[in-house]
């Protein structure tokens, strides 16, 4: 299954010391089911702003975010974390493992949340998907970093998310395995049919969506 997001007038404002700063001004934008997305902008444009906003981590000052229909300003935290830990899916630039857990139990840690009884099993077969097989008991201390992406990847797939959001999810890798850790999340992502919206600084990554969004000083460029 995919996700249908929809954005209409979308702002976010911060408040510093005694100026209001505008960071998104009126977003509309509307990402189809299946489709994969690729957000670009210079930094401090509002990309990150705005994975927030659609991963429900941060709330509007005007407009709505539709995930489905459902809109997520008419939800409270619990209904929030409830949709994030069912619907969607997050990979990092910095991978956001839990140090302390192995990468199986890294992976199967979303399916746990949502009562799997086959966490363990399931997770084994993603990390046999994404070329760990022999590593589900190391730490991420004793992984390479496009070995902690993959493990990030495998756990970001585990429950099927409707929606993926990745936030420079090659970033922190060089060139050879930024671009191997890219390849294995686009067949994950054709395999589950999910829909992605990615964040890249980088032409090449974004060359590779279906179509490129651009934001400057916190307007749609083009969509």
């Amino acid at each position: 299954m995919s996700a249908r997001v929809v954005c209409r007038g979308l702002t976010r404002r911060f408040q510093v010391r005694e100026r209001t700063i505008t960071v998104l001004d009126g977003i509309d934008l509307e990402v189809e089911p299946g489709e994969f997305v690729a957000l670009v902008g210079p930094s401090g444009s509002g990309k990150s702003t705005l994975l927030g906003l659609l991963a429900g981590l941060d709330r509007a000052d005007a407009g709505t975010v539709s995930i489905d229909g459902q809109e997520l300003g008419a939800l409270d935290e619990d209904e929030l974390a409830l949709l994030r830990r069912r619907r969607l899916g997050f990979v990092f630039q910095d991978f956001q493992l839990l140090e302390h857990l192995t990468a199986r139990e890294n992976v199967a840690l979303p399916l746990e949340l949502i009562g799997a009884r086959d966490s363990f099993e399931r997770a084994d077969a993603l990390l046999a998907r994404v070329g760990l097989a022999d590593r589900i008991t190391h730490l991420p201390s004793r992984l390479s970093g496009g070995e902690n992406q993959r493990v990030a990847l495998a756990r970001a797939f585990a429950h099927r998310p409707e929606l993926l959001l990745a936030d420079e999810p090659t970033g922190s890798l060089d060139r050879v395995t930024g671009l191997e850790a890219l390849a294995l999340l686009e067949e994950l992502r054709r395999e589950q049919g999910t829909t992605l919206i990615m964040v890249t600084h980088d032409p090449d990554v974004a060359a590779r969506a279906d179509r490129t969004i651009e934001l400057a000083a916190g307007r749609l460029v083009t969509a």
